[in-house]
């Protein structure tokens, strides 16, 4: 093991990728378990087609770096050739049968395999300009050293030669494995060429620190704060790709705490900065609901990689800017907060280029509904109460739940004891009711249509007025959820309404 600044890394020569390519030399398949055969099987592939083709290429980027970081080569393989890539991936793909899909870019010399659970991505060796308003490069054929000259982060230039002539060299232009060692993320070049020349990696160099827990060197992220408005030429649905990979990191909040001391996230995400800081009025003060979020995402990121429960995480408290009010007896509230930001959501979701589809509507609901077993836990617990909770969350009520115990943030060890003890609580009593009276999802057990043919009715106001007063009654707990019992509730009820119309009224 190489150890640097407390990193620990693999060392080149002991990593499994050395250790397979160096199975190559000596067997195909000897002695390797079956995964290890398969992805054996894959390098041995592309050795022979590049070696047909007669051209040098080496394995680049992520698939070397993460080799060093946990010592396991893993299922993206990307490989840079000097020349021919298409043609390597051509006999590639002939040579690992039907299961291998491909596409190919001509235009920039790249082709993408697919094969049973591995991806391998080929392309030619490279160098590329960027115009002032375009992050779109123009793409011409270089030397494998302006190819590692164009990547992103030291830590992706590294690469190993698979070729006849180069097959297990290490390269290492840019100090990319003390980088490694060091928890560094820096640009090979001068960043602040790198960054205005692709603005998108200002927020790729944060999700890596954010993934990896790595520091983002000085220099690197003061041309991060200099070229942050270089950002808004990037498309939306990239930058949102980079912010939903941030938000699936193990820590979240590291990449937000980034994104916002360099700047971009006013750019990007401006309502998330509207939750920060601390009004104090009278002496006294509301949490800091930016810090407080961050703590909430870490905290469901903890439980759960669902993307869109940490979206609504990340989302719950959204309206409290526009909600906050002080006043002389409560202090500062913010009432309402939860149906505004449910609100909100739709006009978020379509301004990031997120789905505006069921996705959409879940966020919208976790967010609407997310005070409502806190309120339980705060409270003796009732039945209907309970119910209306199974009612509106449906199928999501454990997402709700697991939401609500991770909004739990404070300090003090009696009140959270206290606060998980009384959620504990809440969520006996909820599958209590769901086993006795199936509320979860539920449709009242006399539908619109049955409704209309017992009593001879027209569809109109009557028939929504019986529908909705058996739900409350079900609610309730008045009326079992029971065709029988529903059954008899609407005859009895339609029957006061024939013998007293005003009922309508009330």
């Amino acid at each position: 093991m190489k150890e640097s600044n407390g990193n620990k890394i693999i060392s080149i020569e002991t990593c499994e990728l050395s250790q397979l390519l160096l199975g190559l030399n000596e067997s195909e398949n000897k002695n390797m378990d079956s995964g290890k055969s398969s992805l054996l099987m894959v390098l041995h592939t592309i050795k022979r087609s590049v070696d047909e083709c007669d051209t040098e290429a080496f394995l680049i980027g992520g698939v070397v770096r993460d080799c060093l970081l946990y010592g396991k080569v893993g299922n993206e393989l990307d490989i840079v050739c000097i020349h021919s890539a298409l043609e390597v991936a051509e006999k590639i793909c002939e040579k690992l049968g039907k299961e291998a899909k491909w596409s190919v870019f001509k235009n920039f010399g790249t082709a993408h395999i697919a094969y049973r659970d591995m991806v391998i991505e080929l392309v030619n060796a490279r160098k590329e300009s960027y115009r002032q308003n375009s992050r779109k490069p123009s793409v011409e054929t270089g030397t494998l050293e302006e190819d590692q000259e164009r990547r992103d982060f030291t830590i992706n230039a590294l690469a190993i030669g698979i070729d006849k002539k180069n097959f297990g060299k290490f390269l290492d232009p840019f100090g990319g494995i003390n980088d490694l060692g060091n928890g560094i993320i820096r640009t090979p070049l001068n960043p602040t060429f790198t960054f205005s020349d692709d603005p998108l990696r200002m927020i790729r160099a944060i999700r890596f620190a954010g993934k990896l827990q790595f520091k983002i060197e000085a220099t690197t992220f003061q041309a991060i704060k200099e070229q942050r408005e270089r950002i808004k030429i990037v498309s939306q649905e990239r930058i949102t790709d980079e912010l939903n990979k941030i938000i699936l990191s193990e820590k979240p909040s590291y990449g937000f705490c980034l994104l916002d001391e360099s700047g971009l996230l006013d750019i990007i995400f401006p309502e998330l900065v509207k939750l920060k800081g601390v009004d104090t009025i009278n002496g006294i003060s509301h949490k800091d609901n930016f810090i407080h979020t961050l703590q909430v995402l870490d905290n469901i990121s903890e439980k759960t990689h669902h993307l869109w429960l940490r979206w609504a995480a990340l989302l719950h408290d959204i309206a409290k800017p526009v909600t906050k009010r002080f006043e002389e007896d409560n202090g500062f509230t913010f009432h309402g907060h939860e149906e505004l930001g449910a609100r909100m959501i739709p006009r978020i979701f379509k301004r990031l280029k997120l789905p505006l589809n069921e996705k959409m509507k879940y966020v919208q609901k976790i967010v609407r509904l997310h005070l409502r077993p806190i309120v339980l836990a705060k409270t003796e617990v009732t039945d209907s109460a309970v119910r209306r909770v199974l009612f509106e969350a449906g199928d999501d009520t454990d997402d709700l739940m697991l939401l609500c115990e991770a909004d739990i943030t404070t300090k003090n060890p009696l009140k959270l004891k206290k606060y998980l003890q009384n959620f504990e609580l809440v969520r006996k009593k909820l599958k209590e009711i769901e086993e006795k009276d199936h509320i979860r999802n539920f449709q009242p057990p006399v539908r619109g249509e049955e409704i209309i043919q017992m009593f001879q009715l027209q569809p109109g106001k009557i028939v929504g007025i019986l529908k909705d007063a058996l739900k409350e009654a079900i609610l309730e707990g008045t009326v079992k959820n029971e065709y029988e019992e529903a059954k008899k509730f609407l005859i009895d009820l339609y029957g006061k309404i024939k013998n007293d119309p005003s009922i309508l009224q009330k």
